[in-house]
């Protein structure tokens, strides 16, 4: 029988300017950022690779981690955040500022209700899946972590669970959260714990 693929996915921690739509703003890890980060990580981390968005927030503490461990690296532009378009760089209260029931109407109907200039979800979805399917192809039987972002790791949770895409921004993610998801020829995927 084939050995299962087991990916972790974290997400990075809070990046200079705090919270907001950030997208594909390219905004680094604040202090605090990094000290979560590094808070998540075992003093014995059980992976054999990592991969990363090329966003700095993500690949900064990628590349010191792989350095550290001695652990091969891999950047991979399939694991950028999705394009929030005209929401990009805006919080939740400027964005509620011009219309108090934005986000409400957004996170009921994110299809039909995505920003103006935003990846489409499906799109994004296409991605995302495209990404999983290389790493479990390409690392069979590893554990590999992947450094990423809330909505990655929401739609690898989606694609794995079979779940609709239109629900993933329902899944909470928080800063340094690790999801860990196994893949075994043959058999639907896993989730085998996350952390919101």
């Amino acid at each position: 029988m084939a050995a299962a693929t087991i990916i972790d996915l974290m997400r990075h921690g809070e990046p200079v300017g705090g919270s907001r739509y950030r997208g594909q703003i390219d905004d680094p890890l604040s202090d605090l950022g990094w000290q979560q980060m590094h808070n998540a990580v075992p003093d014995d981390p059980p992976w054999q690779s990592i991969i990363t968005s090329p966003l700095i927030r993500c690949c900064a503490f990628a590349e010191e981690l792989a350095c550290a461990h001695g652990l091969s690296l891999v950047t991979d532009d399939r694991f950028k955040e999705i394009g929030f378009g005209v929401w990009e760089g805006m919080t939740r209260d400027q964005l509620r500022a011009d219309d108090p029931h934005i986000l409400q109407r957004f996170f009921s109907d994110p299809i039909a209700n995505r920003p103006q200039g935003a990846e489409a979800l499906t799109d994004f979805l296409q991605r995302i899946r495209a990404a999983i399917d290389d790493v479990v192809s390409g690392y069979s039987g590893q554990h590999v972590l992947v450094i990423a972002h809330a909505g990655v790791i929401r739609a690898a949770i989606s694609y794995a669970l079979g779940s609709p895409i239109e629900n993933m921004f329902r899944i909470k993610v928080s800063n340094a959260a690790i999801t860990r998801l196994q893949f075994t020829p043959g058999s639907p995927a896993n989730l085998l714990f996350h952390q919101g």
